[in-house]
């Protein structure tokens, strides 16, 4: 299940949130014990790799990448809440966002969204080319790129 979790760009988010739902499951196969250990030890060079590898099952080369920086949250009650730097560029949108990974969802939060172009005739026109941008970013059944 994925959540929204900001009010300001919810279209996008959610759009993008649907765009990474394979990879946000992906990651959540890992345990949270050794996703918190790398954030916290600041090994995310391992973390990268994890990352990587569930990105590229999904995605082409360079379109989805891990910015580097994540952080953790766990307490002594409730569950742990994972939030990865992310980065989409693909098709002159280019988002710098949160994947947020949780027990029982993922979502995400957009930071910076750029479209190439300061303006739109179509208040629709946004979001439609980031639909389109994450679609053929994405790796299609049976081909290689």
């Amino acid at each position: 299940m994925l959540k929204q979790c900001r009010d300001d760009h919810a279209e996008h988010e959610m759009a993008l949130a649907a765009g990474l739902a394979e990879v946000a499951a992906e990651l959540r196969l890992i345990d949270a014990a050794d996703l918190i250990a790398f954030i916290r030890t600041r090994q995310f060079g391992n973390l990268r790799s994890l990352v990587n590898a569930s990105i590229e099952m999904y995605f082409k080369p360079g379109t989805v990448s891990f910015g580097q920086s994540g952080e953790a949250r766990l307490g002594w009650s409730g569950e742990p809440s994972i939030m990865l730097d992310m980065e989409f560029h693909h098709r002159a949108v280019d988002i710098f966002f949160r994947l947020v990974l949780e027990a029982r969802q993922a979502g995400v939060e957009i930071e910076y969204i750029s479209f190439g172009t300061k303006s739109f005739a179509d208040p629709r026109e946004p979001l439609r080319r980031l639909s389109e941008a994450l679609a053929d970013a994405r790796f299609r059944p049976g081909s290689m790129i």
